[in-house]
């Protein structure tokens, strides 16, 4: 059995609370958000191709100088949303890890200076969210196929890249590849996202069993990558609203492929605390050979409709 030591994550687990006041339209609404995430190299792998990003968005403004007193410098508004990303790179040498990185970091900037700022929903406001989270992930897919034309040692790179965005109680998938989206409601632990992958498509097709779905060589094709060597995505999109008690699990295949959706359940459930439930996550990887470099996030939750 392989000795585990992981490395823990410098930062505390995200944890933070948000009070949407009620209006004539929908009741007062209270959203307590816990994430943690956790990579790890596996047992098989020279380097660590996978990556993962949580991240809180809020508005600050800062006053400068002014002609009357302020109480103070500074002025948060109320938080609005939390952005989770995986993402596994494909590539040789560092390519891989180059991929994943970049698409992360272009989902970063496109979100803080692109991204409206989704508090109070407007009709069609919900919409347009979608087509942002859409225009990211083809704004990830671009700059990671421009990088790798103008450095041929990349050529090729590209990444599997799975986010989710929660505001307002209601949480918002986008998704390319073959790493994947879970939640877990009552229990019951649901795939939110398709593998996009020669052997989805056989299965989708009847050609091919999901026991055979499962084996390895049909499994690992990627059809849909961000990146790679042709430019242009296709973008999964999801939506749905969030209820109380509800864990969100974002992966990449070095999870899903050693570790079965029950053991998965299994954690889920049985740990509250979001960091927990990652490191016994990762830990079932390992123990399984930890054939693939491997990224887990974990969010927990918890919604008062007051």
């Amino acid at each position: 059995m392989p000795v585990i030591d992981f490395d823990e994550p410098s930062s505390p687990i995200e944890d933070s609370t948000i009070e949407y006041p009620a209006t004539a339209e929908r009741p007062l609404l209270r959203v307590r958000t816990r994430c943690e995430g956790l990579t790890d190299r596996g047992l098989r792998r020279e380097n660590n191709e996978d990556n993962f990003l949580i991240a809180r968005l809020t508005k600050r403004l800062d006053v400068c100088r002014s002609s009357f007193e302020h109480a103070g410098r500074s002025r948060f508004a109320e938080e609005i949303a939390h952005l989770l990303v995986v993402a596994d790179g494909l590539g040789g040498a560092a390519a891989g890890e180059r991929a994943s990185e970049l698409s992360i970091s272009t989902i970063e900037d496109f979100v803080l200076n692109c991204f409206k700022w989704f508090l109070h929903f407007e009709p069609g406001e919900k919409d347009e969210l979608v087509r942002e989270l859409r225009d990211a992930l083809r704004r990830a897919d671009h700059d990671v196929y421009q990088k790798a034309r103008d450095d041929r040692s990349l050529m090729g790179m590209g990444t599997t890249l799975t986010m989710a965005y929660s505001v307002f109680g209601q949480l918002y998938i986008a998704h390319a590849g073959d790493s994947r989206a879970y939640l877990l409601r009552g229990g019951t632990l649901r795939r939110l996202t398709r593998d996009h992958t020669y052997a989805q498509m056989l299965l989708d097709a009847g050609e091919i069993s999901p026991e055979d779905a499962r084996r390895p060589g049909l499994r690992n094709v990627v059809t849909n990558v961000v990146g790679g060597p042709n430019e242009g995505v296709y973008v999964e999109l999801h939506k749905l609203d969030l209820e109380d008690g509800d864990a969100l699990l974002l992966c990449t295949d070095g999870l899903t492929e050693p570790v079965t959706e029950e053991d998965i359940a299994a954690d889920l459930s049985r740990f509250d605390d979001p960091g927990g439930a990652c490191r016994s996550l990762v830990e079932r990887a390992l123990k399984a050979g930890g054939p693939d470099n491997v990224a887990v996030v974990v969010a927990r939750f918890a919604l008062d409709r007051g």
